[in-house]
């Protein structure tokens, strides 16, 4: 049955896994954008008031609750590489789920309820950024705009957890 150990495991995964592992997945849009050359990148953690900021991350009231990355123009900017930018998330949720199950499957980490629960979230969080849909607000799934991306028919770079600001003109900014 579901007892209270069960509760403490619950609230330690949803207040502490769940932020790591989301992380993870705007770290992954965050390295793609940097390699394509965006400038003026953010990681955002949560939502609500913000809490601190140090580097470019921002750490808002409620951690837990899901995040997003900004950033300003690519110098590489094509379908192939937005592609990637998009994928980036999951792409990093996937390998370093598969980084700690062979460190637990080869013993070098011990089997426990922290690293099953890594991988659950990490999955949860892959699956629902690549299932091809658009949410209540109109943005799309990470692979949604991937696909979107390919087949040249994005408008904007905005996904669910990524957005890119727009660069102002030089006139504008007299």
């Amino acid at each position: 049955m579901f007892g209270l150990y069960d509760i403490v495991k619950f609230l330690f995964s949803f207040f502490l896994i769940m932020p790591i592992v989301t992380l993870i997945h705007l770290s992954g849009h965050i390295f793609f954008v940097t390699i394509f050359g965006g400038v003026e990148k953010k990681i955002v953690i949560g939502c609500g008031n913000k809490l601190f900021s140090f580097w470019n991350m921002e750490v808002r009231k409620y951690y837990f609750w899901n995040g997003a990355c900004e950033f300003k123009g690519l110098k590489h900017d094509n379908r192939l590489t937005n592609m990637f930018i998009y994928l980036g998330g999951s792409i990093f949720n996937l390998v370093t789920m598969l980084i700690v199950y062979s460190l637990v499957y080869q013993k070098i980490l011990e089997s426990s309820v922290i690293w099953y629960q890594f991988i659950y979230f990490s999955f949860y969080i892959m699956f629902f950024s690549l299932f091809p849909m658009y949410f209540s607000d109109g943005s799309p799934s990470d692979g949604k705009a991937a696909e979107l991306a390919l087949r040249n028919k994005l408008e904007d770079k905005v996904t669910d957890d990524l957005f890119m600001k727009k660069i102002e003109d030089e006139d504008n900014c007299k």
